[in-house]
């Protein structure tokens, strides 16, 4: 099973049924909803066979392929996954089912065709585990700058508000990150022996010019930074979020904003050692800056979907902090806590869509007491939320806690100063469901005929996995860390740092 071209065809699926979906006439609506769901659903069973045939404990990068495509430039269609990669292709598998799912109503067929939505969908599943998938430098890149495509007419056409102000905003920052990144492209390939291919760039990583290294560090770094996005290149996310639809949302934040983190550990890291540790002090800061900072701004959010946004990118402050500790915990943590993210924002973006859909409005004021006549909704909503500001016993908890613990241990400032995110998450997302769902009964809500529906069967089968994924990783993530860690220990390798030694006193007594 392991010399089945996995990557390629994972690659490729979503795009062919794209295409499929494209061609479905626009009356037929439902048949297009239905091509798009099996043929997701498709790559979410070839991605568990491919979890199955991955070998712990084997060699680092595994499925690799490697077709020739420009060799004039030495670039390839070179596929390859280690256990970053493959976690992150599982989260993508199962996210995009869900979300096809969960947007099956949001497509007003009078004015917009709902075919061209679900097929912009399979293509954005298409580029998103070309990203992951990639084992080129150079295809790395036309798929960080591809997946924009899709992404941008989801807002730009099907988003609310200010949708098109939102597109291109969207779409300029990350242009401007590609055009960091290809600078830095180019001059790797002209310093690294004029090839694309990671392993070979990976393996002369040491032998750089220092003050080149940095500035091709920092190429990629800016790029991946607005991707994510760090503090301060993250105002893109909150309009972005606020106007695309739920299900949109869920993948922006959930999936595409992970593709700048795992840039960061598998092209900054690994390819730029030195620049790295050069670089970590200000990443660190800018990355606790961000925990605070936007926090503080989700706390005075009417917005629900800007509320959530917010919430992202104080959670991708906890993630940087993770990778540049330089630590095996810190780092496992940091890749986990982007699994987990992407399932828990995911629901709570989800869930958030089924109240913006009931009531016609995003806006928190428009509610109140809301669980008074959606109480099961409500209750989903809490567990969101919950899970969100990792409660003990949900999956975020277990990657926070690793991701402090594993900082505490070479950087006790800033993990103590991130800890005031965890209290702030609590503030923000509280007081998000007090003014939502609980108090006083809103009469306007008793007015909206929506409001009197609680959760249907199809939206219960599209919260019930993320749930249940979030409770069994909150209890038992060995599954997952057991495939993150080698390839975490294998980047720290990379950067040159070791874990630090226990503080062992005299008398055997561990100190702190």
């Amino acid at each position: 099973m392991k010399d089945f071209p996995f990557l390629s065809v994972l690659t490729l699926l979503p795009l062919a049924g794209a295409l499929v979906v494209a061609f479905i006439p626009r009356t037929k609506a439902e048949l297009a909803k239905l091509v798009a769901l099996g043929w997701s659903i498709l790559v979410l069973v070839l991605s568990i066979f491919m979890w199955i045939a991955y070998s712990v404990g084997g060699d680092r990068f595994q499925f690799r392929e490697s077709y020739a495509w420009i060799p004039a430039w030495g670039a390839n269609f070179t596929f390859a996954a280690d256990g970053i990669a493959l976690v992150m292709l599982m989260l993508i598998a199962i996210l995009f089912p869900i979300v096809i799912l969960a947007s099956w109503h949001d497509v007003d067929q009078s004015t917009r065709s709902a075919p061209a939505y679900f097929a912009l969908l399979l293509a954005f599943e298409f580029t998103m585990i070309g990203v992951f998938a990639a084992a080129d430098v150079f295809l790395f890149y036309v798929f960080f700058e591809i997946m924009l495509i899709p992404m941008y007419f989801i807002i730009g056409s099907f988003g609310t508000g200010q949708k098109q102000y939102a597109a291109v905003k969207f779409f300029l920052y990350s242009l401007v990150g590609g055009l960091f990144m290809l600078a830095s492209v180019v001059g790797l390939w002209v310093v690294g022996g004029k090839t694309f291919d990671f392993t070979a760039l990976a393996a002369i990583a040491g032998d750089l010019d220092t003050d080149t290294a940095r500035w091709l560090f920092l190429g990629f770094f800016v790029a991946f930074a607005i991707k994510a996005p760090f503090f301060p290149f993250h105002t893109w996310l909150p309009d972005s979020g606020g106007a695309a639809p739920a299900g949109a949302a869920a993948l922006l934040v959930g999936v595409m904003d992970k593709v700048g983190t795992f840039g960061i550990l598998r092209y900054c890291l690994s390819l730029f050692p030195e620049a790295s540790r050069w670089f970590a002090p200000a990443a660190m800061a800018l990355a606790v800056i961000g925990i605070i900072y936007a926090a503080l701004l989700a706390v005075g959010q009417n917005d629900l979907k800007r509320l959530v946004s917010y919430t992202s990118i104080a959670h991708f402050g906890f993630i940087g902090i993770g990778i540049f500790a330089f630590t095996t915990q810190a780092g496992t943590g940091a890749v986990l806590y982007m699994v987990n993210h992407g399932l828990a924002t995911g629901l709570l973006f989800i869930v958030v869509g089924m109240f913006v859909a009931r009531r016609g409005s995003s806006l928190v004021s428009d509610f109140g007491g809301a669980g008074k006549l959606v109480p099961v909704l409500a209750g989903v909503l809490f567990f969101a939320g919950l899970a969100s500001l990792a409660l003990p016993g949900t999956a975020p908890f277990v990657s926070e806690f690793l991701v402090l613990i594993g900082t505490f241990s070479t950087n006790k400032g800033y993990a103590v100063v991130a800890t005031l995110g965890i209290v702030l998450a609590a503030a923000y997302v509280l007081w998000m469901i007090q003014r939502t769902t609980q108090g006083t009964l809103n009469p306007a809500l008793t007015e909206v005929p929506a409001m009197s529906k609680d959760i249907t069967l199809r939206e219960k089968a599209v919260v019930a996995p993320l749930i249940a994924l979030l409770l069994v990783l909150g209890f038992y993530p060995k599954p997952v860390t057991d495939v993150i860690n080698p390839a975490v220990q294998a980047t720290m390798q990379d950067v040159g740092v070791t874990d630090p030694a226990p503080n062992v006193e005299a008398g055997g007594k561990v100190g702190g």
